[in-house]
């Protein structure tokens, strides 16, 4: 077997294993979504999004696994494991949010929230798309958009998150105001983390183009 058919299927393979971890972010994002929407059974929604989690960091030890037992891959191994990484980071922060409702118990979920995680899921949705056109670097103006639409949208959450908490100090509920606060940060820093992908993503792009 010659070089370049033995480095074929490790690319489909390390592609492969990105986008099965983009696809498990996604799904904790539109679960996510589906519990402030839907605000019932909280607790079987939690453990959902627990199990969506567990998913993903089972997909990080396998990438890890998989670069360590590899020599050539078609992206930079450092690039590679920052990648998952980030990605792994935006569906822990998810499941800190929809921990806390429950922890908490929350009795209602805000309007606010509702858009801020409705941000997220748009947000994931243009991260995901941009790790799977990683695999075609031509697609260099739609990965680009990508990247440039996740930025916007993580000011679009700075300032749901900034007015949403500016908000909750008009009122006199002070463990509520306490409670919401941190739920609105760990849906926020979801954002930023996707913004943080997008980074490595367009670092990626840059070192192979």
């Amino acid at each position: 077997m010659g070089f370049k058919e033995w480095i074929i299927p490790q690319e489909k393979h390390f592609f492969c294993l990105l986008d099965q971890q983009a696809n498990v972010v996604l799904e904790g994002a539109e679960a996510l979504l589906d519990m402030v929407k839907d605000y019932n059974d909280i607790a079987m929604k939690r453990d959902r999004m627990k199990d969506i989690e567990h998913k993903g960091d089972d997909l990080v030890h396998t990438i890890a696994e998989a670069l360590n037992k590899t020599f050539v891959t078609p992206i930079d191994h450092d690039d590679m494991s920052k990648l998952a990484s980030r990605l792994d980071d935006i569906l822990d922060y998810m499941e800190s949010a929809a921990h806390r409702m429950w922890a908490y118990e929350i009795k209602t979920i805000p309007p606010e929230m509702v858009k801020l995680a409705e941000v997220v899921v748009s947000s994931v949705r243009e991260t995901t798309h941009a790790v799977k056109d990683l695999k075609n670097f031509k697609r260099r103006n739609e990965i680009l958009q990508h990247c440039i639409e996740i930025n916007r949208l993580e000011n679009v959450g700075d300032d749901i998150t900034h007015t949403a908490i500016a908000n909750l100090f008009k009122t006199k509920d002070v463990l509520e105001i306490i409670k919401l606060k941190e739920i609105y940060e760990h849906l926020e820093m979801a954002t930023d983390k996707c913004e943080d992908a997008a980074d490595v993503i367009k670092d990626i792009f840059i070192k192979n183009s």
